[in-house]
């Protein structure tokens, strides 16, 4: 099977790859295509050998049937030159969705992911600075497919959610816009922001629903546990002062410092 890039020349209607649906629907799509030639090549050995379709066992790259075992390379090349159609494709779309946006009632999602973050941080009361010391994460991935890919979305989503809640300042001119349109114009975390003690773990807990290998989406959803982090800050000021705390995101260091003044 071969995979490139998404272009409407070769997948008409094609869906973005936008909220992390990128393997729920085009990883989805494309099994269902080798699943279908998955069936041919069955059809294939059952044809030639008189055997039961449930007789015939693709697994590791081994082809086993009554008559024997063969390498998938081989069953491959056999029903190539029997005229055996080696490609397809394949179409999906998410089941069970449906919602009334007139009486607000139906399913809009198809699964949830969930997800906690512990954030140990600490404040400089004189300047408002402000530096994260300790993260500790246990997010629900499903049956994870890639566990490094997974780990590393989740260190992603979670340091630029960092970023949307301590660092990256909105700020409208005269004429109503945006100034801070860019990484140019406004701070966005580096390296330096990650804490030395980042610390994540997957929940190993299949998807309930008929996804992909069990697994499920990962790529936005950790963004919302930097949450913590917003709240640990605040919980940083309520023990430098007594009083009520209002801290408004982003938690910057004018912000902070402003929020230390009783």
């Amino acid at each position: 099977m071969l995979a490139t890039a998404s272009d409407t020349s070769k997948v008409p209607n094609a869906s973005a790859t936008a909220a992390s649906s990128g393997t729920d629907l085009n990883g989805r799509a494309a099994q269902f295509a080798a699943r279908q030639i998955r069936e041919r090549l069955v059809k294939y050995v059952v044809d030639h050998e008189g055997c039961a379709p449930e007789a015939v066992v693709i697994r590791q790259g081994q082809v086993t049937s009554p008559k024997g075992t063969q390498s998938f390379e081989q069953l491959v090349d056999k029903a190539y030159h029997a005229r055996v159609q080696l490609w397809s494709d394949g179409f999906y779309k998410t089941p069970k969705i449906h919602y009334d946006k007139h009486t607000l009632t139906g399913r809009p999602f198809y699964y949830f992911s969930y997800g906690a973050a512990c954030s140990e941080v600490a404040i400089d009361t004189l300047t408002g600075e402000s530096r994260l010391l300790k993260v500790d994460i246990l997010h629900d991935v499903g049956t994870s497919i890639n566990p490094a890919i997974d780990i590393g979305q989740i260190e992603g989503g979670f340091v630029q959610g960092m970023g949307w809640l301590t660092t990256e300042q909105l700020v409208w001119n005269d004429k109503g816009y945006l100034s801070t349109h860019a990484p140019s114009t406004y701070k966005i975390p580096t390296t330096g922001d990650v804490p030395e003690h980042f610390r994540v773990d997957l929940w190993p807990e299949p998807n309930r629903e008929d996804n992909v290998f069990g697994s499920k989406a990962v790529g936005e959803p950790p963004l919302m546990l930097a949450i913590s982090v917003l709240e640990a800050l605040k919980d940083a000021v309520a023990a430098a002062r007594p009083g009520v705390v209002r801290l408004d995101a982003p938690a910057t260091a004018e912000n902070l410092l402003r929020s230390l003044k009783v």
